[in-house]
Parts: C-alpha cells; sequence; structure tokens
C-alpha cells in the first residue's frame, strides 16, 4: 500500500501563515522546516516542508509509501486503499478519505503515486474532491541519516476558511512531520536490535 494524499492536504491547509509566523515557529522547534505560499484568496497555492530523521531511507520510504502508517501519522485520515498497482510496482492508484473534523467536509479523492525507489515519490490528482493536486516527496541520503522534503501545488475546489488553514499549519504539519520522524526512528531502532 502506498502514499498518503492527506500529507499533501495539511501541507496546503498551512499554506496561510505568513512569514513570520513561520520563522517564529521555526525558531520554537527548530527541527521543521516549512514554507508556505498561498494565491490573494488563500484558496489554493503551494508548500514544502523538510526534516532531518535519524533513520535510514528505506525506512521512511517504507512509511510514506504505507496506507496503513498514513492512517497513523495523518490527522483525519479514516480512509486509504490501493486500486490498482502496476505489474512492476512502478506505480499505485490510491482512494483516501480525509475527515477533519466537523467544520471541514469530507473529502475523498484518487491519486496516481509514481515511486522511484527509494528517492522519489510523484503524486498526481486523477479524481474526487481536489481540484489540483501535484506533489512531491524526495528522500536524501545523510550518512545513516535522512533528509524528507515534501512539496505540494494544491486547489481544493472548494472555499476553506482563512482561520482552518492558520490553524492546521501551526499545529498539524508540524505534528505530521514529527510524527512521520518519531515512527522512523523508533522501527529503525527496532531493526537494529
Amino acid at each position: 500500500m502506498r502514499l498518503s494524499l492527506a500529507f499533501a492536504l495539511l501541507l496546503f491547509a498551512n499554506r496561510a501563515a505568513t512569514g513570520a509566523e513561520i520563522a517564529q515557529d521555526e525558531a520554537r522547534r527548530g527541527d521543521v522546516e516549512v514554507e508556505v505560499v498561498l494565491d490573494a484568496a488563500q484558496q489554493s497555492g503551494s508548500a514544502s516542508a523538510t526534516v532531518h530523521i535519524h533513520a535510514r531511507r528505506e525506512v521512511v520510504w517504507s512509511l510514506i509509501t504505507s496506507c496503513t502508517e498514513a492512517l497513523r501519522l495523518v490527522p483525519g485520515l479514516v480512509g486509504c486503499n490501493v486500486l490498482e498497482t502496476a505489474p512492476d510496482r512502478s506505480w499505485q492508484r490510491i482512494r483516501q478519505v480525509l475527515d477533519y473534523s466537523w467544520y471541514v467536509p469530507k473529502l475523498t479523492y484518487e491519486i496516481r503515486a509514481t515511486y522511484d525507489r527509494p528517492a522519489r515519490v510523484s503524486i498526481e490528482r486523477i479524481a474526487g474532491d481536489l481540484r489540483i493536486l501535484r506533489a512531491s516527496w524526495t528522500l536524501e541520503s545523510d550518512g545513516g541519516d535522512t533528509v524528507a522534503h515534501y512539496a505540494v501545488d494544491l486547489a481544493p475546489g472548494f472555499w476553506v476558511p482563512h482561520w482552518i488553514v492558520r490553524l492546521v499549519l501551526k499545529r498539524d504539519l508540524p505534528k505530521m512531520l514529527r510524527a512521520l520522524r518519531a515512527r522512523a526512528e523508533f522501527v529503525q531502532n527496532q531493526e537494529s536490535r
């Protein structure tokens, strides 16, 4: 089972913060780098995030390409199903359901995730409640560690209140990236025993 589109949705929702808010959050945390650019109406844009993980790239790869793991790591993700897999496992078609909160509509969407193991995952929306979704994960080895970089361009196709966007940025995106790091480091430690 493969990649979670909810990662992309969380990054989109985080675009409303100003550069000053991002700098303040990074200064407090110092462990997750986030950059966000919104359109003028704050309804579409792009975002990127980087986190350093004390685990091998293959361990991180196994987590970001697993529906089971995505359900553990991504706030609001309630469904993740692989619908189709290429015979050579170079891509998958995945359906996911995100039920973030009562004040945000439940989203159901399909993506095509293309894999260049263990370095890159590219994501493209093919159906569902989103208008635009293009995203990628890039995993770079740093000795025995991994630097995970995520980038996304997204337009939901419906209005999203600005305060929700800000809330997700300040709370859920860093929480998700830290959860990925914690889970990868746990798995790495278990394998080392």
